[in-house]
């Protein structure tokens, strides 16, 4: 029972000949029994993998009854109800107990084909969650941190493992809302450091107070110093130092930085005496060091300091495959924060969610969930912190369009090219061209 998807109970043998044929050739692995009575002996092997199709009317148990007995026992089983002409009402009513959908008869192989599929994402998606809340259970599993299982996010779980055990300066480059700094308490948690995870937002740090706040100061080093003041350094000592916005702090401070970075010593302001201190310094960017070195904006010689290992985040829009499950997880916890019901998440909606823009990237999805949740259905957009023309705006609603409908089409190029109107050939270009 483990690769059956579509568990179908329908007593009209033609029919059930003619639906295990049409999934079938969708390579859609479907069971067909008869009755409920022989449907109920799959359901322990069943109940936590596939959904259910079942005619409404059934000799002995009929399909409608067995229906919300599933949707008690098993809620996240989906259950789609085939029914006759004059049963459109008890369908109906089907749907507002707990049905997933239902196929009034006669339907077309295109009806039952996408139907089926759409059940089968729900499905997943909830599978997903499930085993996202048992990886949860190690508090220091990555999974618990970072989300999502597009190849990028893939190799960014890979890269931290390799490298956080090492002492290996990094620098995080990403757009905001990408998620820079839950990357970096990542590998500290991983460095096995026994120190703590000290943050520096250089963007908000004047550079008068910056000897003070990074190097610390001694009793009477300046006027108003009535306390000795152990700075940022010395008190992420054995840890993990992060520059949040690195490319924010002036010229003359980073030349203080690059210092410590070469002697990796330290002296408090008023005081002669140097302190040797064992501190991974992790840094965020949002814009390319490498270029602003080139124009003078940021010393050539701290980023390569800096830069010893690098990890470039891909924007929300150029992994949309996370998306889904991005989204399931950020509801399950608004629910929880906001105390409101876990609203179901449709296909249509999911659908919508993959196609956006994202300007604001996982921040973005995450206040999307709490409106959602919230019942407020008009998404807000961020508005973009870099100029995208037209074009480029463009494009990413097309990268969007495809993913979303090779992910609708289990990943058949044939199918997508036909949902989409266009030519197989052309699909291949646009999936060269948008790296998919």
């Amino acid at each position: 029972m483990n690769n059956i998807d579509v568990l179908l109970i329908e007593d009209d043998a033609d029919l059930q000949l003619a639906v295990l044929q049409t999934l079938k050739l969708e390579k859609i692995n479907t069971l067909g029994v008869s009755s409920v009575e022989e449907a109920q002996k799959y359901l322990i092997d069943f109940e936590h993998h596939g959904i259910i199709v079942t005619d409404m009317r059934l000799p002995g148990v009929s399909g409608t009854e067995f229906q919300r007995k599933i949707n008690i026992a098993y809620p996240d089983l989906p259950v789609i109800i085939i029914t006759g002409h004059g049963d459109i009402e008890t369908a109906v009513k089907a749907i507002q107990s707990g049905a997933y959908d239902f196929i009034q008869k006669p339907f077309s192989a295109q009806q039952i084909i996408n139907t089926v599929r759409r059940a089968l994402d729900k499905r997943r998606l909830i599978q997903e969650v499930y085993e996202l809340r048992r990886k949860l259970v190690d508090a220091n599993s990555l999974d618990n941190k970072i989300i999502g299982n597009s190849i990028s996010t893939l190799e960014i779980k890979e890269k931290i493992k390799f490298i956080a055990g090492t002492p290996a300066n990094v620098t995080i480059c990403g757009e905001t809302g990408t998620g820079k700094q839950l990357l970096a308490q990542c590998i500290h948690e991983h460095s096995g450091r026994k120190g703590p995870f000290v943050v520096i937002n250089c963007a908000a740090l004047p550079e008068s107070l910056f000897d003070s706040e990074i190097f610390g100061h001694e009793i009477g080093a300046f006027p108003g110093a009535t306390t000795q003041r152990i700075g940022k350094l010395e008190y992420a000592h054995n840890g993990t130092l992060f520059f949040d916005k690195i490319e924010s702090m002036p010229l003359f401070s980073q030349i203080k930085l690059l210092r410590f970075l070469q002697e990796k010593k330290i002296e408090r302001l008023g005081s002669n005496e140097q302190i040797s201190l064992n501190v991974r310094v992790i840094s965020s960017s949002k814009e390319d060091l490498f270029l602003l070195a080139e124009q003078g904006k940021f010393r050539g010689d701290l980023n390569y300091r800096l830069n010893v290992i690098n990890i470039k985040v891909p924007p929300l829009r150029d992994r949309v495959e996370d998306i889904p499950l991005l989204f399931a997880v950020f509801v399950n916890k608004a629910a929880d924060d906001l105390k409101r019901p876990l609203p179901e998440i449709k296909e249509h909606k999911l659908h919508q969610l993959m196609t956006l823009p994202w300007l604001g990237n996982v921040r973005e999805l995450r206040n999307e969930a709490e409106r959602f949740v919230l019942g407020i259905t008009e998404p807000v957009f961020i508005k973009a912190d870099n100029n995208l023309s037209l074009q480029q705006r463009v494009e990413e609603y097309e990268r969007g369009l495809i993913v979303s409908e090779m992910k609708h089409s289990n990943g058949n190029l044939t199918q997508t090219a036909k949902k989409l109107n266009i030519a197989k050939s052309t699909l291949f270009d646009k999936m060269k061209k948008y790296k998919i």
